[in-house]
């Protein structure tokens, strides 16, 4: 295998990764048909909500030498989306990457695999998502890898340039070309989520608000 380097992506404008930041993961859950990734794919410390910009990296097997030449090449408000090709038992990143990928001002990682130094990772403060910790680490293998290609994270596929949106219950991926339409959704079911919300807190059945209670009496209705 040979390395494959495609061009950095261009980056999403921070108006619209602001507006993306202001939403759950779990409100575009609520619409979404794909994107979202599996739950295994989960924060290794308690972190923010972040929005940025995926840089893709395909790592195979043992080798994290291409992780290492993408550390120097990340940005500000990236997030580093990593394809382990199925590996479940070596860890690419420890807290001495995780350090080199904060200084550059990364948003985050996301890894489809294993990562190592725990406590390391939460004091740094850099938002890592992974499918758990391990002892047994990659090394500088020279073996290949590719960056910025298609590729697969958490059962979704990600290309260079999606925006992210990840928080304590998960990952979100979308492509640009979808990203207005899904904030235009999005923010009308936040507005009709806080009107559902305070009609609670009155104590009104929240069957009657959503139109539940209506759906069921009418389902009723057209048996009898």
């Amino acid at each position: 295998m040979t390395y494959s380097l495609a061009a950095m992506p261009t980056a999403i404008s921070a108006e619209r990764l602001k507006r993306l930041a202001r939403f759950e993961t779990v409100l575009l859950g609520h619409f979404l048909d794909r994107g979202v990734m599996e739950p295994g794919v989960r924060p290794v410390a308690p972190v923010p909500r972040l929005a940025g910009t995926a840089v893709t990296l395909c790592l195979p097997g043992f080798d994290s030498t291409l992780l290492h030449h993408a550390a120097g090449l990340l940005r500000p408000g990236d997030v580093l989306v990593i394809d382990r090709r199925g590996d479940r038992q070596a860890a690419c990143l420890g807290g001495g990457v995780a350090r080199a990928i904060r200084n550059a001002g990364a948003a985050g990682v996301v890894i489809d695999g294993c990562h190592t130094d725990t406590r390391e990772l939460a004091e740094l403060g850099l938002p890592v998502f992974s499918r758990g910790a391990a002892v047994l680490t990659t090394r500088l293998t020279g073996q290949g890898g590719a960056l910025n290609c298609p590729v697969s994270v958490g059962g979704v596929p990600v290309l260079a340039g999606d925006a992210i949106l990840a928080d304590d219950l998960g990952v979100v991926s979308l492509h640009p070309a979808e990203l207005d339409g899904v904030l235009a959704q999005a923010e009308a079911l936040q507005a009709l989520t806080d009107r559902t919300l305070a009609g609670v807190a009155e104590g009104r059945p929240i069957g009657e608000m959503s139109g539940a209670s209506a759906m069921v009496a009418a389902r009723i209705e057209a048996i009898t």
